[in-house]
């Protein structure tokens, strides 16, 4: 099918849990290669097919396509153990992985250790937590920066494997006790676990980059699957209530040891109001009878953790923050019809410091962004619903109202729109360069 482009790359745009599995899962069956690049099973991706559904958190949603083969890239964090529970659970829902998903031997592994370390170093701040899902993800992209983490490849050496996984638990250990007060890690015990796990994972080692240029030489488009979001970002998401990994495009290259040129352009993925999981600031939350109604309209419970998302109206400030810092060419709004019935909306425009001046950006200062006042501008909304709708004519004219206001203040056209949770439950809309070709795969699917 000849789609228009090489490659296509979709990031999230703000906090992550934006719906990024089910346009990956739509768009899959054109793309023979998926490619997950950063984080861990810290991700949660929702992938509803027939009636049918699934929670992805390591394995691309491409994997749902017989034909499509997917990637874990080099930048990614994973826990063997987790994985493995993936795959059978992927097995026991008639989805043969076998052959069709490969992982880098460059990741790195996630130690029962790193899971202790995560509890303990989250229960040491407090209040003040980070707010992560407690899967180790951030202690092992630590090691991985101080240069004694264990890297995949050991996976297809076990004795190579127990005795670096030995030595790594018995240094975890001693902050565990020493510096955290917490209880060490039984070590022949999470040994025994990483070895049960190696015999499963090890056969799935392959390097990224080199099946990947054999990919495009082949002429086969790609599609690289950001995990969280844009506003996560390590560098440039509200630090220090950020994941552990990169986010944004450029990462996706490093992780999977390719050019930036082979990653083609970017769809960002946003809610058509706002999400957040965890701690940090969020200008546009809600904490009324309104953000209540769209948590539960919009079923806002974490895929990985079940916790209840935090839910404001939208913020096109921090949307065209990520916008720019991701290099996002055209948007894709999820979840339209969580805002059906709603008399009137608000999107954020504006952010006024404490001191009466504004800012269009969101600051680097966390501190200074948890006490700006979000300025609003308000929309009417729509009675019709727009729920099911597949057509952009059969919208109600206020919700393209909206959208069209959304596209105004991002400077980017909004191409994608869902209207429910089903794959089928989407339209494509406008003639932005990305519609056509989107337009002609989600009809191919």
């Amino acid at each position: 099918m000849d789609q228009g482009f090489a490659s296509l790359m979709i990031v999230g745009g703000q906090w992550g849990d934006e719906g990024k599995g089910k346009v990956v899962d739509l768009l899959s069956h054109a793309f023979p290669a998926v490619v997950r690049f950063n984080g861990g099973h810290n991700a949660g991706h929702t992938v509803r097919f027939a009636n049918r559904r699934f929670a992805l958190h390591l394995v691309p949603s491409g994997i749902i396509h017989e034909t499509t083969t997917c990637y874990l890239g080099a930048g990614m964090v994973i826990d063997p153990k987790a994985l493995v529970a993936e795959l059978d659970q992927l097995v026991s829902e008639d989805v043969d992985p076998s052959g069709r998903l490969f992982v880098s031997p460059r990741a790195t592994i996630i130690l029962p250790s790193h899971r202790a370390l995560d509890h303990a170093r989250e229960g040491a701040l407090g209040a003040g937590k980070i707010g992560t899902t407690g899967r180790g993800i951030g202690p092992a992209y630590g090691d991985c920066v101080l240069r004694h983490a264990l890297r995949a490849f050991l996976l297809a050496e076990p004795t190579r494997l127990a005795e670096s996984a030995t030595a790594a638990i018995e240094l975890h250990n001693r902050e565990l006790v020493d510096l955290l007060g917490a209880d060490p890690v039984d070590v022949t015990a999470a040994v025994g676990e990483l070895l049960t796990a190696a015999g499963r994972v090890a056969p799935l080692l392959r390097e990224v980059g080199p099946a990947l240029e054999r990919h495009a030489k082949r002429g086969d488009p790609i599609l690289f699957e950001g995990a969280q979001g844009a506003l996560l970002d390590v560098l440039y998401g509200t630090y220090p209530f950020v994941t552990s990994s990169g986010c944004l495009p450029p990462a996706a290259a490093a992780s999977c040891g390719v050019a930036t040129k082979m990653l083609g352009p970017v769809l960002g993925i946003m809610k058509a109001y706002t999400t957040r999981v965890g701690g940090g600031p969020f200008p546009s939350e809600l904490t009324n009878a309104e953000g209540d109604r769209l948590r539960e309209r919009g079923a806002e419970y974490g895929t990985t953790t079940g916790r209840p998302r935090r839910c404001g109206w939208f913020d096109a400030v921090a949307a065209r923050y990520a916008i720019q810092v991701a290099g996002i060419d055209a948007v894709g709004v999820m979840k339209l019809d969580v805002l059906d019935g709603f008399e009137s909306l608000r999107v954020v425009v504006g952010y006024r410091l404490p001191d009466g001046s504004t800012l269009d950006t969101m600051p680097a200062d966390t501190e200074l962004l948890e006490r700006v006042t979000p300025l609003t501008e308000e929309l009417p909304g729509w009675r019709n619903p727009t729920s099911g709708v597949i057509d952009q004519d059969q919208l109600p004219a206020a919700a393209e109202d909206y959208l069209r206001f959304l596209e105004e203040r991002l400077e980017v056209p909004v191409v994608i729109v869902s209207t429910g949770p089903y794959r089928e439950e989407i339209l494509v809309r406008g003639t932005s360069p990305l519609a056509g070709p989107l337009q002609r795969i989600i009809a191919a699917g």
